[in-house]
């Protein structure tokens, strides 16, 4: 007798019949139950750090202006070297690495 592998077997058809009607008749918290619990879990995370402690402090940092012998690369925008320029076109500079 030739048997088709490709069918699913019975066992798993009833298994997952049956987990389909176990999750239709589950009680599942409505959508607006849901909505509020994540925002009410987004404006807790404005001010908690990984650790759990609440932060009252100003982030301070130092800004240095880019140097006249550095350009920014207008395909990846990092801060490099003039010697890093590849090419230049239409008024903007192209890093090595972006040419490749």
């Amino acid at each position: 007798m030739a048997t088709d592998y490709d069918e699913v077997r019975s066992e798993v058809k009833e298994s997952q019949n049956k987990s389909l009607e176990e999750l239709q008749s589950a009680n599942a918290p409505d959508a607006s139950s849901v909505v509020r619990e994540l925002d009410g879990a987004d404006a807790m995370d404005d001010a908690v750090v990984p650790g759990g402690e609440f932060v009252a402090e100003e982030l301070v940092v130092q800004i240095i202006p880019q140097a006249a012998d550095e350009f920014t690369c207008y395909s990846c925008f990092l801060v490099r070297h003039r010697s890093q320029i590849a090419r230049e076109q239409n008024g903007h500079a192209y890093c090595v690495e972006c040419e490749g």
